[in-house]
């Protein structure tokens, strides 16, 4: 259990219920609830209130997940991690003891709801306009002047930069850009669980930025705490710590506990925008995004004030800015003179292992070979 679901989704295992409190479960943390392999999800709060219709609850009945939601918050101080619990329509008991009474969702009640809220997207849109311009009058110094940003070891001008967020299709967009990682070799940038995501690929991230609450502390030990090392060939990870306003930063007491070093941004808007801007304002040559916020219905999704600020920095930093998607269906990768030099040296091998067992093939190169020589000999007479 875990009033944060993307933190709960780090440490639960397969079969086991998740107890959340997340009002309008959005589809990145019902996907990630999915890849998790939960046997149910009991929510504290509405999975779907009508503000905008959600794609979380809808994910989860596809993949043949319960749902109970509307608990209320009093069910996260009756349970706690590792009670057995069980689900019995829209009961909730431990052990024999009834902890809770939400509402059993079924796909035609989502649906349902979906269709109320999706009468009601006038009103959201006009929210999302006025956090727009709310967002762009806070931000401005920030959004058109790179105010605040710090300085960072890595140089990123007219350079490559990867940004990977643990959001939709990640992993198949970080499997299809592998030949455009390897052959261009880009700056790679996790968005807090982006790092780790990184990771799982095999890769090792250059900079990790965030709030620091859903990254893993695998991940942030690369960072190390030597002022310039190197591993596997690489530069030292760096880190980019995430404050909001008036310098709120839940992560800064565990890195100071870790005792890797650390950089501050501050900037009101989400992790995501903060990377997009700070690879920007540092000179970046392009931006690929991975599993980021691509369109007005995700943003929308997603349910929170900070997303229009997504929608604006895609607007500022738009001209080098391409999704994973994109990049993959039109990037070929390219033959790297190593491989090239191999495969011909391959061939010689070959052909050569052939005349060798062929007596032949042994006599046709030697006579060849007569003949290259002979031909040398009457070119010096000529000249």
């Amino acid at each position: 259990m875990d009033a944060r679901t993307k933190r709960l989704v780090q440490r639960v295992q397969p079969g086991e219920i998740a107890v959340i409190d997340h009002e309008d479960l959005d589809g990145v943390s019902a996907e990630a609830l999915v890849a998790a392999g939960v046997g149910g999800v009991v929510n504290a709060a509405r999975s779907i209130s009508g503000r905008y219709p959600n794609l979380g609850p809808i994910r989860l009945l596809e993949a043949g997940i319960p749902l109970v939601d509307g608990v209320g918050p009093l069910l996260l101080g009756k349970v706690h991690e590792g009670d057995q619990l069980r689900l019995y329509g829209d009961r909730i008991y431990a052990g024999e003891r009834l902890v809770g009474v939400g509402i059993r969702q079924s796909t035609a009640k989502v649906r349902g709801s979906m269709g109320e809220a999706q009468l009601r997207l006038a009103e959201r849109f006009e929210s999302f306009a006025r956090n727009t311009v709310d967002y762009m009058q806070r931000e401005r110094d920030l959004l058109f002047g790179g105010s605040g940003l710090p300085a960072l070891e890595h140089d990123l001008t007219h350079r490559p930069v990867l940004v990977v967020v643990r959001g939709f299709n990640y992993k198949e967009d970080l499997a299809v850009l592998r030949p455009y990682i390897r052959d261009v070799r880009p700056v790679l940038l996790g968005v807090d669980g982006g790092a780790d995501a990184l990771i799982e690929a095999g890769y090792t991230p250059d900079l990790i930025l965030g709030d620091m609450d859903s990254v893993s502390d695998e991940a942030l030990s690369f960072a190390g705490t030597a002022p310039r090392r190197w591993f596997r060939g690489r530069q030292q990870t760096e880190l980019v710590l995430h404050a909001y306003q008036h310098g709120l930063a839940p992560g800064r007491e565990r890195l100071e506990a870790l005792g890797v070093p650390f950089r501050v941004v501050e900037a009101a808007g989400t992790s995501e925008d903060a990377a997009f801007l700070l690879a920007h304002e540092k000179g970046a040559e392009t931006i690929v995004a991975v599993g980021s916020h691509g369109n007005l219905r995700e943003f929308l999704d997603k349910g929170r004030e900070g997303m229009s600020s997504t929608f604006l920095v895609r607007l500022r930093v738009g001209e080098i800015l391409m999704d994973a998607k994109g990049v993959s269906r039109v990037y070929s990768s390219r033959i790297r003179t190593r491989d090239a030099v191999l495969l011909v040296a391959a061939a010689m091998v070959a052909i050569a292992a052939v005349v060798a067992v062929s007596p032949p093939l042994r006599l046709y190169v030697s006579q060849l070979f007569e003949q290259f020589r002979q031909w040398l000999f009457d070119l010096r007479e000529l000249l």
